[in-house]
């Protein structure tokens, strides 16, 4: 019974990864290179990567092996999932290149091409985060694991203080006006960001961490715009940058009062910013 929930989880997260960037490049590939690319990512790339992480491979046992912390840790796939679909989504859109009208022919940015609907953004953003409370709290796969009622919490928080820091930086610092797309893409970095660490950070460190990621999607949006690089929906800038940046967080602001035994580590999993030194941020970085 644990492999078949183990394997539905995991069908689901790999998924996932596949459709990130269909939004990326979304206008500007076949249907048939999607299905070509699933097959690849769902059969190959994601089990690697998978495995390295969650089923005893390098990257998790670096712990064990080296000394880093608990080695790198992903309790529901800020990299895993996210970091990997904005990375992949980062070369199909510089490989496929920009939608037309887009750019002029010197490469300069005309204007941004937006939504067709802003309510049907909304509505798309609300079902991802209401799947969130499956995709956080259910990575515990057990009943009897009480920290779900912390992951349900911090995954809140961290989506809704990164919902509120893009409002408020879009507003007062870039555009002097509020962007209720961009808003959405707030809510779901803060939501990416918490995905690593939600088991392992306090509800203020949860709170700290969706700050930071909702500054960080406004920056990285109209980097890669500047930069040529044209992502339909923000892909690279929500799940690749903030995929990163939840892996880092981990590092950072693990409190200790959970974790133990991960990996094959004794002792809870603690941060720089709690006293653990550099070790399990090194972990994460790597």
């Amino acid at each position: 019974t644990a492999a078949f929930a183990l394997f539905l989880f995991q069908m689901v997260f790999m998924d996932t990864t596949a459709t990130v960037p269909t939004g990326g490049v979304a206008e500007r590939w076949k249907f048939s290179a999607f299905m070509i690319y699933g097959f690849f990512i769902g059969s190959f790339m994601y089990p690697i990567f998978g495995n390295w992480v969650w089923g005893g491979g390098w990257l998790s046992q670096m712990g064990v092996n080296f000394g880093l912390g608990h080695g790198h840790l992903d309790f529901a796939g800020s990299s895993v999932v996210h970091l990997q679909g904005g990375i992949i989504s980062l070369v199909f859109a510089w490989l496929i290149g920009p939608r037309y009208g887009k750019y002029d022919k010197a490469g300069k940015l005309v204007h941004p091409i937006t939504p067709h609907s802003i309510p049907m953004v909304m509505l798309g953003t609300f079902i991802l985060a209401f799947g969130w409370f499956g995709f956080n709290p259910g990575s515990t796969l057990a009943g009897t694991d009480f920290r779900i009622a912390t992951v349900a919490v911090n995954t809140m928080i961290a989506g809704s203080t990164a919902a509120l820091a893009t409002t408020l930086w879009v507003w007062l610092i870039r555009t002097k006006k509020p962007d209720p797309s961009m808003m959405c893409n707030g809510m779901l970095a803060g939501l990416v960001a918490i995905t690593a660490p939600c088991a392992f950070v306090s509800v203020g460190g949860a709170a700290i961490i969706g700050i930071v990621s909702g500054i960080l999607v406004v920056e990285s949006v109209f980097f890669w715009d500047r930069v040529g690089i044209d992502d339909a929906v923000g892909a690279i800038s929500v799940h690749g940058v903030n995929g990163a940046w939840g892996c880092l967080s981990l590092g950072l602001f693990a409190d200790g009062t959970y974790g133990d035994g991960f990996n094959g580590v004794a002792g809870n999993v603690v941060g720089l910013f709690y006293g653990g030194g550099m070790n399990q941020f090194w972990a994460e970085l790597i």
